[in-house]
């Protein structure tokens, strides 16, 4: 009878020395994805027609430190509201009621009616309100969506194989 003895250690610190490389490469590996994505985002921006540019530069990719944790890495690609609060506009398409027009100062606003007083309408005002102090348009129109952000999923087999290549490299 014959014995085979076999020392596993180094294939089991091997092995742990691949997790350890794989926990770490797992930031770079979510910035690669995310890069694409937000690589289509721009491109998809820039396709749109712009009056202001203020979209095109509101969008962002950003790390999220509450959304990330040991061996898990989550990146945001979206556009900054506070630079660009229309982008829900485009994003998803509107009705709009009012006449509206862009300032000297590049910001868009909504034509009050001549003559209107007293404070603007809040945003959760009535329609009733709204419609006293600002300027209506004969009929209303719908603006369409022009999906910049969603239309990005195409990219997602794209963002995948970026993460996967950057895990590759880390663990090889």
């Amino acid at each position: 009878m014959s014995m085979l003895s076999v020392d596993m250690a180094s294939v089991y610190a091997m092995l742990d020395d691949m997790g350890d490389r794989a926990e770490e490469a797992a930031r770079p590996a979510a910035q690669a994805a995310s890069q694409v994505l937000y690589d289509e985002v721009k491109r998809n921006v820039a396709a749109i027609p712009q009056k202001t540019g203020k979209l095109a530069q509101s969008i962002y990719q950003v790390f999220s430190v509450s959304n990330s944790g040991e061996g898990r890495a989550t990146y945001h690609v979206s556009w900054n509201t506070r630079k660009a609060p229309h982008g829900h506009l485009v994003e998803f398409g509107h009705v709009q009621r009012y006449v509206s027009y862009i300032g000297k100062d590049g910001n868009w606003y909504t034509a009050k009616k001549p003559g209107a007083t007293g404070r603007k309408p809040g945003r959760r005002a009535s329609q009733g309100e709204k419609d006293a102090y600002y300027l209506r348009l004969a009929t209303p129109k719908q603006v369409r969506a022009i999906a910049f952000v969603r239309r990005a999923q195409i990219k997602f087999p794209a963002a995948a194989q970026a993460a996967a290549d950057v895990l590759m490299r880390w663990i090889q």
